[in-house]
């Protein structure tokens, strides 16, 4: 079986995607991040969500939150946007070159342990603008990865997976529930509660609850919660 290196942060996308590489029948190694990020308790429900698809190990990697300024999702004296009409510009939530940073330490774990697929739960079409979620970033890494690696210079190549890239939030949801994605141990707030309520006002919350009312389900987690939307 071939080992696949998934980051997990805790939410919808990253938990549908987990559970993807599943079925194409990879033993997975869950990676999620610790920077510093103001809704840090998305770290608890991606323990919960590699649990659950049986991952082979979850790592948890920590990274200085003083690399990143001018983020809301960081710093707290920056105010998360809510209510905000999402278009192409990039919102305050834009965390500086995360994907990059997280995508390298994939990179140096794959390599680690001889694995040559990289799963990210990033979309280009119901997302907030974030630059580092296109597709030609991601064909650009690849390449990167293949020129800046000992395996990918002596023929064996790195595969950067976005099985999710061009799917609408509504398409995801379907796809997770096909895959058994237990949509209650997911969180998708910038602002939520210590115990993980979802502040149903950032951008986040508004894409969550756009894609499950147009597939024509009901959230798990809204449930758990007992809020009525």
């Amino acid at each position: 079986m071939k080992h696949a290196v998934v980051l997990l942060s805790g939410g919808l996308d990253s938990a549908t995607v987990l559970f993807y590489a599943k079925e194409k029948g990879f033993l997975l190694h869950a990676l999620s991040f610790d920077y510093g990020q103001r809704h840090k308790i998305e770290l608890k429900f991606a323990e919960k969500i590699a649990s659950s698809a049986g991952c082979e190990s979850h790592r948890i990697a920590k990274i200085d939150s003083d690399l990143f300024h001018g983020t809301a999702l960081v710093h707290d004296e920056i105010k998360v946007p809510e209510n905000r009409n999402i278009d192409e510009s990039i919102p305050v939530t834009y965390v500086p070159a995360r994907n990059m940073l997280f995508l390298s330490h994939a990179l140096s774990l794959a390599e680690s342990i001889h694995s040559r697929h990289i799963f990210i739960g990033a979309n280009a079409l119901d997302y907030s603008g974030y630059p580092d979620c296109r597709p030609e970033f991601f064909s650009s890494f690849e390449k990167a990865a293949n020129l800046g690696t000992k395996a990918g210079v002596e023929g064996d190549p790195f595969h950067i997976e976005t099985p999710i890239l061009s799917m609408s939030k509504a398409e995801i949801i379907r796809e997770g529930f096909r895959l058994g994605v237990k949509y209650e141990n997911t969180t998708s707030c910038y602002s939520p509660g210590k115990d993980g309520r979802p502040c149903l006002k950032c951008d986040s919350c508004f894409l969550r609850l756009k894609g499950f009312q147009e597939a024509g389900r009901k959230d798990p987690l809204i449930e758990k919660f007992g809020i009525d939307v």
